[in-house]
């Protein structure tokens, strides 16, 4: 049985005192300064453990006994170690994402979450609920709140099932237990591996708990040893090294639960004489330490942490060193007792380490208000750096909303450390102050300015912090913190502020959200000008989604009316540049109007100061849109129209029609005068605007057709003036194509015979069965008489029937019923049925109005006699021309057979040698031509082939009258391209390629052919041009114009670059160069020649080169010969200014010496630091401005000396800052004391070969995050204000 002593603090001290005696008689020799071992100094980091049970915090040995009772609400309490805490913002605490996670896993498991923040800054999580919500809860925090670890464990793939349970219950329950996540492999996947994510702890969990159920299915011999918990820690060993060696040594695997595992089995698994032998291993160990002595002791809770140590590797150091086992209660208890188990004449070692670790520690705390501590922190925490880098073990802990500040680490370092954070914050009481005023929430906004402008400024200025409440705290206090006379004019200011906010006015001002954007302008560029010519205005537009048209300005109340009037002028201007119209242009002639790069219409938009805009290519409108000032785009309109004229044989004709007239001759949505338009060519006819009282119409077009239109126009107006009628009446749309007829043929008719106007409806138009009779009375009423009889005939519905070839009925039906389709189209909608496939008759049914009934069997007959009048003709052309033959899309093909009536058909393409493989033989093409493949096939195609027969893939196979067939032939031929040669000089072929080739790309669209030029290593002067025959002279013309104007730019070049050197002495060199290079850069702009210095390296630093026209390099040259004459009668006179004044001279930025350099005429040039005679300043100049420069500097100095030796004399009497103990330097660099640096016995460069670690190297000692700067270092974000 084990015997348990009780020790007390004050017994332990006794204890330790005698302990301290006996090693202080044995190294009393050493002395007090004898410095320590490199080994104790810095110990050896522990080796890996072979699995992290030992970072497991313990649990007593006595509640394992104890069966808890049950409740329905539980409580459990989780803890988050800092380095595993996914978000660590301690500045959030309370806010932001993570309370954002934990309201959302209370609402999702209804447990009560509550956090707090451990010193460690670790996070601990009291939970609350019933045991289902906690354990849900629990896997929540732990995937949300936890950065998440992974491994794998490998088990046979047979056990996977029972890892799984029934319905996945076990998995489901094993993932809710250990809060870990489990993926094991689908049964088709042969893997064994099952894969774990989760925290450390669950991890281990989860192994275990995996390890076990596998254990339990393996049929090898599975022994089961209960060992109680205590004594665990023995078997495993120190950082598990034992039953790692036990595990090798016998080859079981051995499972101890983890300390967090409140079991007491250990499971051995593998063959039986494995497991025999693991078995009494730790059985033998259990019996050696089964009556070990225990030593109760009593440490404080708080101290706990620093005996487990990070990680729990104390407990295992003090293991590892003494063989005791150390025992902490869990967090959750309240007992203050530790247990030390293990062999009696080590307890001691392990009673004095375990104490040790404790009181290593110490916790106080250091008095400060709240609202000093960003003070003492520092910006950056540079302040706190400076003591964290000299006490790098102490944690210095900052509470928001207390007047303390908590200070953790070595007893040692800790009365240092309070003594300095004592220092500061009685320095900053004493130097600081606070001030609270109250300012309406709505004026905050304006008190920060756009940008933090006015604030930042007051901050400056007066040196103080200002904090301004967020809009959601709906706070009035604004808290001024800093010197005490700074905070009573920095509050003093924003009062003033504010008060004048109150005063100020605020105005609604309507402006229609379509002109916002407009005022605003690109990136803010208009609203910016308006917003700096009125700075105390602001002005706020409505968010675009509100769609309000209030702008809204708000200062003082002149301004504002300034602003308004000014805004609305804007607005006007706006209105009266928003005029707009529409000039229909054909659509042939937009590219001509747009130009060369498009360059004309550039000229046009600015010489017009309108906007153009041209519809898209593949849209069907012809008209371009100008906007602008209503003056402006008829000039625009004029000069679009005159490049329309020039191009093509277009007339303009003016007709004068009466104003009045003028709605009812353009009809319900133009129907009338589009009827006109489409009916004579697509003129174009141009009405006044309504209104405007104009009588003039204005038609425009081909000559012929302007005549034709300008005939109907006036018949029209004349009808509608004298005895207009007008009468309306209704046919189903697919009649319209048969009234109207062929080429409109029918409806002809009827004008002539009526003299009446027909007008059916267009696509666009609602009512499509709306057709619109006008004239007059009697020759509407005839018109429409005719019109209603055709109606009324193609609604008497007949049924005929017709005979058709059966070898026809193809052609009818093909491509799903096209040429039925059309013959309904153009025919009333006749139905036409052919019999079924299959049935052999040539009895076809059409179904119809009698009319139309008629003429589509009248069409069908002309189709059939087409088709048996058909031939099949043969057209070779080389098959690399049959893609340039069908043309974009199929299009020229396309258009041969719409022309000609014509079936065309295209061999299938064969790929030959180089692109895809070797051509196939003919005798295989033979036998896949004809799809058969017996004997007497093959022998046929074994025969020889004719090598002047054209190839197969050349073949273009032609279909229809034989007359059709030739023309379509002779059309096909035309389109194969050829090629022609233009002799063009090397040197000129990358110039006319261009840029990315960018310019013969341009060649080749503009002249539709293709521009191949040789390659660079051939250094031939021949480029082909390949392309149809009547295009190639252009392009050939286009070419050879492109290399004229080559040529005359390559002569220009060469007469460019004449070159001229001029010798100027060094020292005139920046003169010559002016200040930011503005004197020479202007020599540059106005003789438009380059000019090179000399470069440092080079021989000839006087030289000055000018490369240009020979005439511009010689009047480059004198004008810097002028330059140099003028500097070199300047003289140069050295005075001597006392230095202490020179940066009063120079002034903020160098505007003061500027400012003497512009008033005199002078240059004058400081010493440099470091110079022999830092007193001597030169002045260069004429010798007039020189002697007026120097008396204005002599008197400068003696000004400011007057200032410089009060203030030297008032220095004598302060007292001197900075902490002359912080370093071993001062400020002006001389040594304050000697020290001699931390110096180690025995380290590894002094006994071995490895050479000591250079201090200096940021490789033998990396720097941990961003440098702490040095004290006198100027903040890049201002002076200091404390």
């Amino acid at each position: 049985m084990s015997s348990v002593a009780v020790l007390t603090q004050e017994s332990f001290n006794e204890h330790r005192s005698g302990l301290v005696a006996e090693q202080a008689g044995g190294s009393s020799s050493a002395g007090d300064e004898e410095a320590p071992a490199y080994k104790d100094a810095f110990p050896p980091l522990p080796e890996k453990a072979a699995s992290p049970e030992g970072t497991q915090e313990p649990v007593n040995a006595w509640t394992s006994k104890i069966r808890p009772l049950k409740s329905s609400v539980i409580t459990q309490v989780f803890h988050v170690p800092l380095e595993e805490r996914k978000y660590k913002d301690i500045n959030q605490f309370g806010e932001g994402d993570q309370a954002k996670v934990c309201v959302d896993i209370m609402h999702k498991t209804g447990a009560h979450l509550e956090l707090s923040m451990a010193k460690d800054q670790g996070l601990s999580i009291m939970v609350s609920g019933k045991l289902d919500a906690v354990m849900k809860a629990r896997k929540e925090i732990v995937s949300r709140l936890q950065t998440q670890a992974s491994a794998t464990v490998a088990i046979p793939k047979e056990h996977h099932r029972f890892v799984i349970g029934k319905n996945g219950e076990k998995l489901q329950e094993l993932e809710l237990k250990t809060a870990t996540k489990i993926q094991i492999p689908r049964p088709d996947d042969p893997s064994n591996h099952i894969k774990i994510s989760g925290t450390k702890e669950g991890l281990e969990k989860a192994k275990h708990e995996i390890l076990l159920i596998s254990a339990e299915q393996d049929k090898r011999a599975v022994e089961r040893v209960n060992i109680d918990k205590v004594f665990h820690p023995f078997i495993t060993g120190a950082y598990n090294k034992q039953v790692a060696d036990m595990m090798q040594e016998t080859g079981a695997r051995i499972n101890v639960p983890p300390p967090s595992v409140n079991k007491t089995e250990i499971v051995i698994t593998g063959e039986k004489e494995q497991v025999a032998l693991a078995v009494a291993m730790i059985k033998k160990i259990y019996e050696g330490k089964k009556n070990a002595t225990t030593i109760a002791v009593e440490v404080k809770k708080s101290q706990h942490k620093y005996v487990i140590g990070p990680k729990g590797n104390t407990l295992q150091e003090i293991l590892e060193k003494t063989g005791v086992s150390v025992e902490i209660p869990p967090p959750d208890s309240n007992s203050e007792t530790v247990i030390l188990r293990g062999e009696p004449d080590r307890l001691g070692q392990a009673l004095t380490e375990v104490y040790a670790k404790a009181n290593s520690y110490t916790v106080s705390s250091v008095v400060a208000p709240s609202w000093l501590h960003r003070f003492i922190i520092g910006k950056k925490g540079q302040n706190l750096a400076k003591i964290t880098q000299q006490m790098p073990k102490v944690h210095i802990e900052f509470t928001e909303g207390e007047d303390k500040i908590t200070l953790e680490g070595p007893t040692k370092d800790m009365q240092m450390v309070q003594s300095q954070m004592e220092a500061i914050v009685t320095d900053l009481v004493s130097r600081m102050d606070y001030l609270e005023i109250s300012v309406d929430p709505r004026f905050h906004r304006h008190l920060i300015g756009k940008g933090g402008a006015n604030i930042n400024r007051i901050k400056d200025l007066h040196k103080v912090s200002v904090r301004i409440p967020p809009d959601n705290e709906k706070s009035h206090l604004i808290r001024i913190e800093g010197d005490p006379q700074g905070v009573q004019e920095a509050s003093k200011e924003l009062l003033e502020l504010a008060s004048r906010m109150e005063n100020e006015r605020t105005k609604d001002l309507i402006i229609e959200q379509r002109f916002h954007r407009a005022i605003i302008g690109q990136k803010g560029e208009k609203i910016k000008d308006v917003r700096d010519k009125f700075p105390e205005v602001i002005i706020n537009f409505p968010d675009p989604a509100a769609k309000s048209d209030i702008v809204q300005l708000r200062g003082p109340r002149n301004e504002v009316e300034k602003c308004c009037k000014f805004m609305a002028k804007m607005v006007a201007d706006m209105v009266e540049n928003g005029f707009f119209l529409s000039v229909p242009i054909f659509k042939q002639f937009h590219k001509n109007i747009i130009g060369k790069g498009g360059a004309n219409i550039k000229k046009i938009r600015e010489e017009t100061n309108t906007r153009i805009d041209l519809p898209a290519e593949n849209s069907n409108s012809e008209m371009i849109v100008i906007t602008g000032k209503k003056e402006n785009c008829e000039a625009a309109r004029i000069r679009i129209l005159s490049i329309q004229k020039e191009l093509a044989n277009i007339t303009e004709m003016e007709v004068s029609i009466p104003s009045k007239l003028h709605n009812s001759l353009i009809g319900s949505k133009g129907r009338f005068v589009r009827s006109i338009m489409e009916e004579c060519g697509g003129v174009h006819i141009h009405f006044p605007t309504e209104g405007s009282g104009i009588d003039t119409v204005t038609i425009r077009g081909p000559a012929e057709e302007v005549e034709k239109a300008k005939k109907q126009l006036l018949s029209l107006a004349q009808d509608k003036q004298t005895k207009s009628h007008t009468a309306e009446l209704k046919a189903k749309p697919e009649y319209h194509k048969f009234l109207i007829g062929k080429g409109g043929g029918n409806i002809r008719k009827v004008r002539d015979s009526t003299g009446a106007r027909i007008i059916f409806p267009t696509p666009e138009d609602e009512d499509q069965e709306l057709i619109t009779v006008v004239g007059t009375e009697e020759a509407v009423r005839e018109a429409q008489r005719e019109l209603e009889e055709l109606i009324k005939s193609l609604d008497n519905v007949v049924e005929d029937v017709m005979n058709v070839d059966p070898k026809h009925h193809r052609y009818f039906v093909a491509r799903r019923g096209q040429v039925l389709r059309d013959i309904a189209d153009e025919y009333g909608g006749v139905m036409v049925s052919f019999p079924r496939s299959g049935a052999n008759s040539d009895k076809v049914t059409l179904k119809g109005a009698k009319d139309c009934v008629e003429a589509a069997k009248k069409r069908m007959l002309e189709i059939i006699e087409d088709l048996d009048a058909q031939v099949t003709m043969e057209c070779v052309i080389p098959q690399k021309f049959h893609r340039s033959i069908m043309g974009p899309k199929g299009s020229r093909i396309q258009g041969i057979t719409r022309d000609h009536n014509v079936q065309i058909k295209f061999p299938e393409r064969v790929d030959g040698p180089g692109k895809g493989g070797p051509a196939a033989p003919p005798a295989e093409a033979a036998v896949q031509e004809n799809g058969e493949a017996n004997g007497e096939m093959v022998e046929e195609s074994a025969a020889p082939v004719d090598p002047a027969a054209p190839k197969k893939c050349d073949v273009i196979v032609l279909s229809g009258r034989k007359e059709r067939c030739e023309a379509a032939v002779e059309a096909l031929k035309a389109l194969v391209p050829v090629t022609t040669e233009v002799e063009v000089p090397f040197e000129l072929h990358r110039y006319i390629i261009g840029q990315k080739g960018s310019g013969i790309r341009k060649m080749m669209d503009e002249f539709e052919v293709n521009i191949q030029v040789p390659a660079p290593e051939l250094q031939s002067d021949v480029i082909s041009i390949t392309g149809l025959a009547n295009h190639l002279d252009r392009a050939k013309e286009g070419l050879l114009e492109r290399v004229k104007e080559l040529t005359a730019e390559q002569e220009d070049r060469s007469l460019r670059s004449f070159k001229l050197t001029i010798t100027v002495d060094p020292k005139y060199h920046p003169k010559i160069i002016g200040r930011k290079g503005a004197i020479i850069t202007n020599i540059r702009t106005e003789h438009d020649v380059n000019i090179q210095f000399p470069d440092k390296n080079d021989d000839n630093q006087d030289q000055i080169t000018i490369t240009g026209y020979e005439h511009k390099t010689t009047a480059a040259r004198d004008a810097i010969q002028a330059i140099v004459d003028e500097l070199e009668e300047m003289i140069s006179e050295d005075i001597t200014l006392d230095a202490r004044v020179h940066a009063r001279i120079i002034g903020a930025r160098g505007k003061g010496i500027r400012k003497i350099m512009d008033e005199f005429k002078v240059d004058l040039r400081f010493p440099q630091p470091g110079a022999a005679d830092p007193n001597q300043v030169f002045v260069t100049g004429r010798p007039e401005l020189v002697d007026e420069a120097i008396d204005h500097l002599l008197n400068l100095e003696e000004e400011y000396m007057a200032d410089v030796n009060e203030n030297e004399s008032k220095m004598t009497y302060m007292k001197p800052t900075g902490d002359r103990g912080a370093s071993s330097m001062d400020e002006g660099g001389r040594e304050r004391g000697s020290s001699k640096g931390f110096v180690v016995r025995e380290a590894p460069w002094q006994t071995g070969s490895e050479k000591a670690p250079d201090m200096s190297s940021s490789e033998d000692f990396p720097s941990f995050g961003a440098p702490v700067a040095a004290t006198n270092k100027a903040s890049p974000w201002g002076p200091k204000r404390f």
